[in-house]
C-alpha cells in the first residue's frame, strides 16, 4: 500500500454568540478545523484533525509514495517537520485511522484495549459567577456527568474559588471537581505574567480544602521545582499538567523527577499518538496517571480517547462541554453526529475499524474556507 495524496480541508464555523473562553485574550468569534485525509492506492482513506497544519504543504513530499503502515518512520518524519514548521500530529491520526481500517479493528485495540469506556468529566470553558456555575454543574450532572472542571482566572481568584465552593456545597461530596488555572502556557497575545509560586501555593491550599480532585496547569512548564513544591504542600490534591508540552525529552524528565500526579499530553496538539502512548505507559509504571487534554474537535476527542482507552488512562476523560457557549454540536460541526457520553456519563470507544470518524461531507463543503 502506498500514500497517493494528502489533502487538507480548512473549515470555519462562525460563533454567534462568541465563546468567551477563560484562556483567550479576546472572545472567540469563529472556530476553525483542519481535516486531514491520507489517500492510498488501495482506496482506503484515513482522517485526522486537531492542529491547524499550517505550512504542511512544504513537507507533503516526505510522505507521498510511502507505506502508510510504517508508523514509526512517519512519526520520526513528522517530528523533523515539526521542528521546521508547525505541529503535524493530525497526519499521524489519519495514518492510525488507516492502520485500524486495514486491521479491521478500532485503534484502541491496537494500543492495548485496556478499556472500552472511560468516565468523562465536563470540561468548562468560560468564567462564570458562582450562581451560574452551580446552574451549569447541575445541568451537567443531569446530562450524566459525574465530574466537572472549573476554570479559575489568575486575576479573579476569589470569584473562581467561590464558584468551586458553591458547586461543592450544592452538589455534595460525591460530585468530582477539578480546577484549571491555565498558567502553563499562553495564547498568542497574552503577555501577562503567570501567578508566582507564593500566590499559587495559597490558591492550591484553598482548593485542597474544597476537596478538589486535581489542580491543573498551576505554573509555567519550566518550573519543575515549583510543581514539586505544590505536590509536597498538598498531599490531598493531585497536580496535573502537560497538555501542550511538545518536548518528549522534557516530559521524560518530568517522569524521572516525579513532577506531576497526572500527565495530560494531547495527542493531536502536543506529542502525537505513538509518543503519548509511550509516555502514558511510563507514567503508569510510576503509578501516575494519563488523562489527555482534548480541546479541539470531535476527531481530536476520538484520537485522544483511543489512546487513553488503549493504555488504561483515566480516571476521567476530558469532554469539552459548557453550554450554551460550548456544545458538542458546535465542537463537532464537521461530523454526522457529535461525539457524546452515554447515560452513565462515559465515553464509549467506537467499535468501527479505525477511529470511527463519520464526516458530514455537506458540512465540510458548507464551512470550507476558499
Amino acid at each position: 500500500m502506498k500514500i497517493t495524496d494528502i489533502t487538507l480541508d480548512r473549515l470555519r464555523l462562525e460563533l454567534d454568540p462568541p465563546l468567551c473562553a477563560a484562556w483567550d485574550p479576546e472572545p472567540r468569534r469563529h472556530f476553525d478545523a483542519t481535516i486531514v485525509r491520507v489517500h492510498t492506492d488501495e482506496g482506503i482513506t484515513g482522517i485526522g484533525s486537531g492542529d491547524t497544519m499550517d505550512g504542511f504543504d512544504a513537507f507533503r513530499s516526505l510522505f507521498l509514495g510511502e507505506d502508510p503502515l510504517d508508523i514509526t518512520r512517519h512519526v520520526r518524519a513528522i517530528e523533523t517537520a515539526n521542528f521546521h514548521g508547525g505541529h503535524y500530529w493530525p497526519l499521524e491520526v489519519a495514518l492510525w485511522d488507516i492502520v485500524g481500517k486495514v486491521a479491521g479493528l478500532p485503534v484502541a485495540t491496537l494500543f492495548g484495549n485496556a478499556a472500552r469506556t472511560l468516565p468523562a468529566y465536563a470540561s468548562s470553558a468560560e468564567l462564570k459567577s458562582p450562581e451560574e456555575r452551580v446552574r451549569t454543574a447541575l445541568l451537567a450532572r443531569q446530562a450524566g456527568f459525574r465530574a466537572m472542571k472549573i476554570r479559575v482566572d489568575r486575576d479573579r481568584v476569589d470569584e473562581g474559588i467561590a464558584a468551586v465552593a458553591a458547586v461543592r456545597a450544592e452538589l455534595g461530596p460525591d460530585f468530582v471537581i477539578m480546577v484549571d488555572l491555565n498558567q502553563s502556557w499562553r495564547m498568542a497575545g497574552d503577555t501577562a505574567d503567570a501567578s508566582d509560586l507564593v500566590k499559587t501555593r495559597r490558591i492550591v491550599r484553598r482548593l485542597a480544602e474544597l476537596d478538589v480532585f486535581w489542580v491543573e496547569e498551576p505554573l509555567p512548564y519550566a518550573d519543575l521545582d515549583g510543581f514539586r513544591t505544590l505536590r509536597a504542600d498538598n498531599p490531598g490534591v493531585r497536580i496535573a499538567a502537560g497538555e501542550m508540552h511538545h518536548s518528549v525529552a522534557e516530559l521524560v524528565r518530568y517522569l524521572e523527577n516525579d513532577v506531576l500526579d497526572i500527565y495530560q499530553m494531547d495527542v493531536v496538539l502536543a506529542v502525537g499518538m505513538h509518543r503519548a502512548r509511550t509516555l502514558a505507559e511510563l507514567a503508569r509504571f510510576k503509578h501516575r496517571q494519563f488523562t489527555p487534554h482534548s480541546w479541539t474537535n470531535g476527531i481530536g476527542v476520538l484520537a485522544n480517547l483511543h489512546v487513553a482507552a488503549g493504555v488504561g488512562g483515566g480516571p476521567y476523560f476530558e469532554f469539552p462541554y459548557d453550554p450554551p457557549g460550548w456544545t458538542p454540536e458546535r465542537r463537532d460541526f464537521m461530523l454526522t453526529k457529535p461525539v457524546m457520553i452515554n447515560s452513565s456519563g462515559e465515553l464509549e470507544v467506537p467499535s468501527a475499524p479505525g477511529l470511527g470518524i463519520e464526516l458530514d461531507e455537506d458540512a465540510v463543503e458548507r464551512w470550507r474556507i476558499a
